[in-house]
């Protein structure tokens, strides 16, 4: 049979051959030069044929109105079509010697490229097996083009428009305004992925298929704050529990980050921007690569600076929330301050005056205090500069030997006004020089005093240093890939305080007696001796390090031939430690600094493990059976030195019935491991005695012995997960796609604790009922009043204790997430140009949390704290000649706020990007491009909610909208 029938047999239409030149094919090294700019895909294919010296035969019908993607860089033939043929729906098989296409339906759903042609040796994010993506699963595909039409600077600011992903947790944002989902923990600035909202540690984050070291002093996420954005290929997205694949973590799904390894030539970026003037950012980034006929060297460095945002320039950024027909929440400490005379009159000091003269005629009789707004400075955002290089290279030796090694390495400053201690009144007696008697009668005086003016306002400033290697050995014998790996990674997080007062020198100041000891309260501003003030300066710091060492064995391949296609597997076996260190610092409220860690915190982790994975064919095209059928089974046992061991499967399916429709589903069960910090057990316990509100007791009251701490038999948390899905490319309208996926995620024993709800527990049996010991052991209750952990600071016996109370973090909580995920593009070509629109979303309909097992669901889905119900990204764009442009549209939909009474509704907030692009040169080679970007278009302010938490008070939400406002940037890619 000659390729061209078989050809015109796979497409179901007449064929069309592309020759190259006979003599061309014969003297062709393995890597050829490619530059081929997106254009018709028939016409790009025969550019292609005559580069690489490869056949190509494909049906005329298969390639109307497709375009084909950009392919620059020294590339072997496969990897070059691969990459031309992306987002076609088209793949290509090697028929007697030449490349036959024919259409393709992809496991992939996503943004950028539903459907996209893997070469042998490429490993897909879900899967083990090379050359195939995850059976069953959705993946979503970001690539280089779209991250540079975002507007976007870095993966962090990227990755908060993904409509999965919830910006609650860990992000730079969010620092010192909310403590969930271990976002205090970020103690670098740092930035996350939380897919679902089920928290960072709940997602998946790999560098190339590895897993980097962990950032925070919990050791909680993955900092992607430390990758440079020009190193990056594109972003995988599994939606799917993977824990048969990757082990922990991959609960909500995995964020595989893959990086240009293969990139040829040299590439420079420019980008410069600012938000309205407020703050600006400056961005430069070079990358090179070079290849030889067995061998292949990367290398790229970024350098990143931007300037802070103070909440100063933005209206809801306050306390004083009046404006927004909201509460004025400002403090009572202010400068110049407030007079509380022993009496409990109040006077304000006046303006304009040092202090060192007042007089008790010159104070302002006053109902209330001189307030003052905490939150003006503090920054939003703060000042950051990050260095980063990244390298690869790979050499083969031999016909089936060759070595890889790969290494990232990034270093970020950070400071920003935040507030670390806050501030506390002062009790000021005569013997001050500077004292002032309001009311004539001698006695202390209780002034609220704002150290600001004097001090300077409080912050941090610090580094993070990232350094991320993997290195090892590949040999291909027969069908079989073989791979020896390892790897080490080391993050350092750390700060120290800015402008911290020192209570106890403080307080001594206050009562001193000589004036040039004495700290004056009195004046309006900055009026003490700067000597003096320095002298009464503390600190605080913290520090945290994260290192990890790898080793892993995996081989893949043909198991046997079937006949519907190969039946693949994939096995391995991995070993890991991890150790994370923590101390901090405190100069506050002692004479000599006081270094402490963690107590109880494990010195390492060590996890062994091993995994298999198996693909199978079942039924093709041209069996009975209508269509293709495929399915897939993985399981990984994993053993921890810390928490014992686990074992947990996955299996997924995929049928395509009909050309251009496929239906998937999956199973799979995942879990996640507890944090370092989450396991100190008894070593931070407190047992007290405590009263509880009881309807039932007489008093209205029960005494009750509380366990507060960490239980010592913590365990891993465990899900299982569902998702079905259907993938449509209706041949009636070429260009079009449609991803539908439902997601079921049942997710228990929690780690979480519930002591916030303490007075909730004998009022709601049906709840907390199982934490309470009614018929506590008297022997149980001593020995509780014997541990060195123990305090009875109301004065309880033992034998009035009527129940012990365990509200120690455990094992404790349920969740389960229902939602749809959807993904509709389409593109179609015009004359020397395109237009294409999407849209994505992901609809959620159920967030149930339960804080015990017996408690009844709270769907907190669209309320403060938890995704919305719906979020929205859709893009609009053309390509015409030189010129390419898009505007993009991010929807939040509106939610409720509960934690005010009465419950308040948060508005919707859609904002509007805007990019124009234009290519000066050689439209081909497209050597130079020019981007002008607008995000947040028409200045959309964040929609008022308030947001409080322990000392925080502001008028948005900074896990749901930015108060950023509009940005400007332009930026030059060079190709050289």
């Amino acid at each position: 049979m000659t390729i061209r029938i078989l050809a015109a047999l796979l497409a179901g239409t007449a064929a069309m051959a592309i020759q190259a030149p006979q003599a061309h094919a014969q003297t062709q090294p393995a890597k050829t030069d490619y530059d081929i700019a997106p254009r018709r895909l028939g016409e790009a294919l025969r550019l292609y044929s005559q580069v690489s010296g490869r056949e190509v035969v494909a049906s005329s019908a298969l390639l109307d109105d497709k375009r084909s993607g950009r392919v620059r860089g020294r590339l072997a033939p496969d990897v070059a079509l691969a990459r031309l043929l992306a987002g076609t729906g088209l793949v290509a098989e090697v028929v007697e010697g030449a490349f036959v296409i024919r259409a393709g339906n992809g496991d992939a759903a996503g943004d950028a490229s539903t459907d996209v042609p893997v070469p042998e040796d490429i490993i897909v994010t879900g899967s083990r097996i090379r050359g195939a993506g995850p059976v069953g699963s959705p993946v979503a595909t970001i690539d280089r083009d779209t991250l540079d039409r975002s507007g976007r600077a870095t993966l962090a600011d990227f990755i908060q428009t993904i409509p999965q992903n919830f910006s609650g947790g860990p992000a730079e944002a969010n620092v010192g305004t909310s403590a969930r989902g271990n976002a205090a923990s970020n103690i670098g600035y740092g930035t996350g992925i939380n897919l679902r909202g089920l928290g960072p540690g709940s997602t998946l984050t790999l560098l190339d298929g590895t897993r980097p070291a962990l950032g925070g002093s919990s050791g909680a996420f993955a900092d992607i704050s430390m990758i440079p954005s020009i190193a990056v290929e594109r972003l995988e997205i599994l939606t799917d529990g993977a824990s048969a694949i990757y082990g922990s973590d991959a609960v909500a799904g995995v964020v595989n980050l893959r990086f240009r390894g293969r990139f040829d030539g040299a590439e420079t970026r420019l980008r410069a921007g600012t938000a309205d003037g407020d703050y600006g950012e400056v961005q430069v980034g070079h990358i090179v690569g070079t290849g030889w006929a067995t061998g292949h060297l990367v290398v790229a460095g970024e350098y990143y600076r931007r300037g802070s945002l103070g909440s100063e320039e933005r209206a809801s950024a306050s306390e004083d929330l009046r404006r927004f027909g909201g509460p004025d929440l400002r403090s009572n400490f202010a400068n110049p301050g407030t007079i509380v005379a022993a009496g409990g009159q109040r006077f304000l000091i006046p303006r304009g005056q040092d202090g060192t003269a007042l007089t008790a005629a010159e104070l302002i009789p006053s109902a209330g205090f001189a307030r003052g707004d905490a939150r003006r400075k503090v920054d939003i955002l703060p000042r950051q500069k990050s260095f980063t290089v990244y390298a690869a290279g790979e050499q083969q030796i031999g016909d089936h030997l060759s070595l890889f090694a790969r290494g990232l390495y990034a270093e970020r400053d950070f400071e920003a006004r935040r507030r670390i201690i806050g501030v506390s009144q002062q009790v000021v007696t005569p013997a001050n020089p500077y004292y002032v008697d309001p009311i004539g009668t001698g006695q202390k005086i209780t002034v609220y005093y704002d150290p600001i003016a004097d001090f300077g306002p409080e912050g941090v400033r610090g580094t993070v240093t990232a350094l991320n290697t993997a290195f090892g050995a590949r040999a291909d014998i027969d069908s079989w890939n073989i791979e020896l790996s390892g790897g080490y990674g080391m993050q350092r997080d750390g700060y120290d305080g800015v402008n911290i007062v020192h209570l106890v020198r403080l307080a001594r100041a206050v009562a001193a007696t000589d004036p040039a000891r004495a700290i004056n309260l009195f004046g309006d501003g900055a009026v003490n001796d700067p000597a003096l003030i320095d002298s009464l300066r503390g600190g605080f710091s913290q520090r945290s390090r994260y290192k990890s060492w790898t080793a892993a064995l995996r081989a893949d391949g043909t198991m046997l031939a079937l006949p519907a296609g190969d039946a693949k597997l994939a096995l391995g076996a991995e070993y890991r430690r991890d150790n994370l260190d923590f101390t901090q610092v405190f100069d506050i409220v002692a004479d000599a600094p006081q270094t402490s860690g963690l107590a109880g915190l494990p010195d390492k982790r060590i996890v062994k493990a091993l995994y298999a994975e198996l693909a199978i064919p079942v039924f093709d095209a041209g069996e009975n059976f209508p269509g293709t059928l495929n399915v897939s089974a993985a399981g990984r046992y994993e053993d921890y030195s810390d928490v014992g061991d686990t074992a947990n499967p996955k299996f997924g399916a995929r049928w395509e019935p009909l050309p251009g429709l496929a239906l998937r589903a999956s199973y799979g069960r995942s879990f996640r491991a507890p944090f370092f910090d989450e396991l100190v057990g008894t070593a931070n316990a407190l047992y007290q005695t405590f009263r509880i509100t009881d309807p039932a007791s007489q008093t209205g009251q029960t005494a009750v012995l509380l366990l507060l701490g960490y239980r010592p038999d913590l365990g891993p948390e465990k899900a299982t997960s569902w998702t079905a899905g259907v993938d449509f490319e209706p041949r009636f309208l070429p260009g079009a796609k449609l991803s539908l996926t439902w997601f079921d995620i049942s997710y228990r024993d929690r780690i979480a604790s519930a002591n916030s709800f303490l007075q909730q527990f004998f009022t709601r049996r049906d709840v907390y009922g199982a934490l309470i010991d009614d018929t506590p052991d008297p022997a149980e209750v001593a020995a509780y009043f014997a541990d060195p952990s123990f305090s009875n600071a109301i004065g309880i016996g033992q034998d009035e204790v009527m129940a012990i109370v365990d509200a120690r973090t455990r094992n404790l909580s349920r969740s389960t997430v229902r939602g749809l995920d959807f993904d509709l593009g389409y593109s179609r070509p015009l004359a020397d140009g395109s237009v294409n629109l999407s849209l994505g979303g992901s609809r959620l309909f159920t967030i149930d949390h339960r804080i015990t097992n017996t408690a009844p669901p709270n769907n907190v889905v669209g309320t403060l704290g938890a995704p919305v119900k719906l979020r929205l990204r859709g893009r609009a764009g053309f390509e015409a000649g030189a010129f390419d442009g898009g505007i993009g549209v991010n929807h939040v939909a509106s939610y409720r706020n509960l934690t005010v009474t009465p419950a308040e509704r948060v508005k919707s907030w859609t904002t509007v990007d805007l990019q124009l692009g234009m290519r000066i040169g050689d439209p081909d080679k497209r050597k130079l491009r020019l981007a002008f970007s607008v995000n947040n278009l028409f200045d959309k302010d964040p929609p008022y909610a308030l947001f409080r938490s322990t000392g925080v008070n502001i008028g948005y939400d900074p896990e749901q909208a930015s108060a950023i406002g509009r940005t400007f940037a332009l930026q030059a890619i060079v190709g050289w």
